[in-house]
């Protein structure tokens, strides 16, 4: 199957509602785009079998769950090689309150995103990765104060 399928309206009207509520019947998002449930299944199924739609899943409130702190860390290296990258990259992998890992362009390196209890398990985690990954040479956090917007529907683009 071509996996850069275009997009119609119906497309679009059916991510969106999917973005919003994944476990919705798919009747109901047919109905709702009107279509039938079948040719909405079809839509569905396509979508998945080209990698548009990458997984369904449920969103968990971090503070519902002990995990109100958000942590933002910079760092820079002075290795670039491939060894010291799959190094870095396990020493992420290995640690479950970084839920989002970036290689970043300008004088940053990388950017973490980690979902901690409060500084203190923050700093236990950070302690965890510089004994992991070697060659660190600045790591710098910065904690949320206050989450002002957070979505995971991602927009229709222009």
């Amino acid at each position: 199957m071509d996996k850069n399928i275009e997009l119609d309206s119906l497309d679009w009207a059916i991510l969106a509602i999917l973005q919003r509520d994944s476990a919705q019947p798919i009747h109901a998002i047919g109905e709702a785009v009107g279509l039938s449930t079948n040719p909405c299944w079809r839509r569905i199924k396509r979508m998945e079998d080209a990698g548009i739609i990458d997984r369904r899943v449920a969103l968990l409130n971090p503070d519902k769950i002990g995990l109100g702190t958000t942590v933002f860390v910079t760092i820079r290296i002075n290795r670039h090689d491939s060894e010291w990258l799959k190094l870095f990259s396990q020493g992420v992998a290995a640690i479950d309150e970084i839920i989002e890992c970036h290689r970043m362009a300008g004088d940053i390196d990388y950017m973490l995103v980690l979902q901690v209890r409060d500084i203190g398990d923050y700093d236990r985690i950070y302690q965890r990765l510089i004994a992991k990954v070697p060659g660190l040479s600045d790591v710098s956090a910065s904690f949320s104060m206050e989450r002002i917007k957070h979505v995971t529907a991602l927009p229709r683009p222009a």
